[in-house]
């Protein structure tokens, strides 16, 4: 039996007097994929801040690996992508990678793995372009790159399909496999159904704050599409 990666307890945060995240308890398997759901404003962003230690809970605990993520080395293993990943726009791509490697003790890359991200991530050929001139997409699919410049054994990805195209979608899709298949954990948001149907070994939904599902992704659909399904279980929650 796998252990478990990730495991969230009673985590409550607040902001300006609203509950935001209300009473989450969570346990990701190491070397699996999850999918958190939900709509806009549901709590998913703020969780992962707090999972990758941007932000601190009100209350509740965390344990990656049996270690809190302020922990040093805990700091180490995690990789995270955030919504709206930020760049020194006059870098070019490898340069932007380069300096997120050195940010971290022990693992900087050489300048073939660098190549070897873009070329995981599929802008090789943009390697030596400034991110200025880069597209949504590209800054997208860079955002990603980032995330694994330090060969993360715990990837935590903010709605990291969203502006790509659906080629890129599938791309990215294949590229989470893969890095399943080396045993890695991975924890993404999503708001789009379709982004986490074939991929992800289980599914948490989260609404106004609470968490209304944990489980596999076919335990949920039962006799309806996931869409369905999802939809109901949302209308459902007061």
């Amino acid at each position: 039996m796998r252990g478990m990666a990730i495991e969230i307890k009673n985590l409550s945060k607040t902001y300006d007097d609203q509950l935001i995240v209300d009473g989450l308890s969570l346990v990701i398997p190491t070397g699996s994929i999850f999918g958190f759901l939900g709509p806009n404003g549901a709590g998913k962003t703020t969780t992962i801040k707090i999972l990758v230690g941007i932000n601190r809970p009100d209350s509740g605990s965390i344990m990656i690996n049996n270690r809190s993520p302020l922990d040093p080395e805990t700091r180490q293993e995690i990789g995270f992508m955030p919504e709206e990943p930020h760049f020194y726009d006059q870098l070019t791509g490898l340069e932007f990678l380069r300096f997120a490697s050195h940010l971290f003790e022990n693992k900087s890359r050489s300048a073939y793995e660098l190549e070897m991200i873009l070329k995981k991530t599929g802008i090789y050929e943009a390697g030596d372009k400034r991110i200025r001139d880069y597209s949504k997409g590209m800054k997208q699919r860079l955002g990603f790159g980032q995330a694994l410049v330090n060969d993360p054994e715990y990837i935590f990805l903010d709605e990291p399909l969203d502006g790509l195209d659906p080629i890129g979608r599938i791309e990215m899709k294949t590229i989470l496999e893969e890095l399943k298949k080396e045993g890695k954990t991975i924890f993404f948001n999503s708001h789009i159904l379709s982004d986490v149907e074939n991929i992800c070994d289980q599914i948490g939904i989260i609404n106004k704050g609470h968490l209304v599902y944990s489980g596999p992704v076919n335990e949920f659909k039962k006799d309806l599409s996931l869409e369905e399904q999802f939809v109901k279980t949302i209308k459902q929650q007061p």
